[in-house]
């Protein structure tokens, strides 16, 4: 580990419980503990934060988006194939102080990149970055490309391709108010997508939040989830990739982390096998989507099909109106559209008061939960939410409203969004 990496990792260390094969790299700066920060959506940190402490990893420190903890290259492996509702998995490789590019440069060029990127491999720059000095991003990122080509070619007289594409191995630079943290991009491409929706009808959730959006009801994965108008069907899967304790990311074929020096892609398997025999396919819950277009169903199912759970969803081709509520306590959530273009029309004012009016008299004992991004569109359920919590959708400010649904008469629904 460089002498550098060691005054930056000083602090008191939680060790993971869970134990795995080991098959990090052998370069030192992958055999110890380093800061590790882990990206999300907007208003998704609440969520990712839990999914850290419940997996024993400490944290650190958060932003709007990030969540600072610590670990070692295997770790933020693991992070990689267990997060639900992560973006990236960075892991700091350098931190220092640079009041110009040309210090920039240097620093740069000095860390041994020959023993961390193939030399016959390929190389990506991502940079974040608020400086006086930057006024080109572009030429930030060909700086930074040269100062790792030419350490390259200074130590073995050849260098790795590099190109805007992040499918192999990613650096990523932050540079704010003359402080720089050099970081392996151990994702590659965003976490977001889980690597099973080949097919999407219009619209579709990002797979991370939806995940969000369900570890946000607090479901307890044994009562029921029920998903009308399912479109793709992403909510349903992941739900039922909850239920059974899957990890999302063992369907992905591709990550960052696989393209560094000496990466053993034998002890990598036996880390898969490890995580898919502690998959429970014993599901203890009943998870149903509907929609009635055929289209939409036929897509959810194949692609339920690749995430391998389509046996543990009912898949029910009908209106929203006509989905089946099995007894007792459980999750409804709707998704409608928005009219994000056209607005609140008389058409989606009726579709919304017709879901208020299901959620009413079919959900007994549930919470029903509505995501949309037309607060005008809510109003037309007809019922006061117990709780709005916000989300990102592309560039779409939503909102969750929660609905808690009991027996009783009209009466008891009487009270209307204000």
């Amino acid at each position: 580990m460089s002498t550098t990496l060691k005054k930056e990792v000083n602090r008191q260390i939680s060790t993971n419980p869970v134990c795995y094969p080991t098959f990090s790299p052998v370069h030192p700066i992958f055999q110890s503990r380093s800061v590790i920060v882990v990206s999300c959506s907007p208003h998704i940190t609440p969520y990712l934060k839990k999914e850290l402490s419940d997996a024993g990893y400490p944290i650190y420190g958060e932003s709007f988006t990030t969540i600072e903890t610590e670990g070692t290259f295997d770790d933020a492996v693991k992070l990689n194939l267990t997060l639900r509702t992560a973006n990236h998995v960075f892991l700091l490789i350098k931190k220092f102080t640079a009041r110009t590019v040309q210090k920039l440069y240097d620093e740069i060029r000095n860390i041994e990149w020959e023993e961390i990127i193939p030399v016959d491999g390929y190389f990506s720059i991502h940079t974040v970055t608020d400086h006086p000095e930057v006024t080109n991003f572009m030429f930030l990122n060909m700086k930074i490309k040269d100062a790792v080509a030419d350490r390259f070619m200074e130590n073995t007289k050849q260098r790795p391709d590099s190109g805007p594409e992040k499918i192999r191995s990613v650096l990523f630079l932050h540079w704010k108010n003359n402080e720089a943290s050099v970081y392996l991009d151990t994702s590659g491409e965003s976490l977001t997508k889980h690597g099973y929706r080949k097919i999407a009808m219009k619209a579709p959730l990002q797979e991370a939040l939806a995940s969000a959006m369900i570890l946000s009801t607090g479901w307890d994965k044994q009562s029921p989830f029920v998903n009308p108008m399912c479109g793709s069907g992403t909510l349903a899967i992941e739900a039922a990739l909850m239920a059974i304790n899957k990890p999302p990311g063992l369907i992905r074929k591709n990550y960052g982390f696989m393209h560094v020096a000496g990466f053993d892609k034998i002890k990598f398997n036996q880390l898969i096998s490890e995580f898919e025999s502690k998959v429970d396919p014993a599901i203890r819950t009943t998870i149903i989507a509907s929609d009635r277009d055929r289209r939409a169903l036929n897509a959810a199912k194949e692609n339920a099909a690749r995430a391998g759970v389509e046996k543990l969803i009912r898949f029910v081709e009908c209106d929203f109106d006509e989905t089946p509520i099995p007894e007792g306590k459980g999750i409804i959530m709707f998704n409608p559209p928005y009219g994000e273009r056209l607005g609140a029309t008389e058409e989606l004012k009726q579709l919304y008061s017709s879901i208020g009016n299901f959620l009413k008299h079919k959900t007994p004992g549930y919470h029903g939960y509505l995501f949309t991004a037309t607060g005008e569109l809510a109003k037309c359920i007809g019922l006061k939410p117990k709780s709005k919590k916000p989300f990102l959708n592309g560039s779409l400010e939503c909102k969750m409203y929660e609905f808690e649904m009991f027996s009783g008469t009209r009466k008891d629904f009487k009270h209307a969004i204000k």
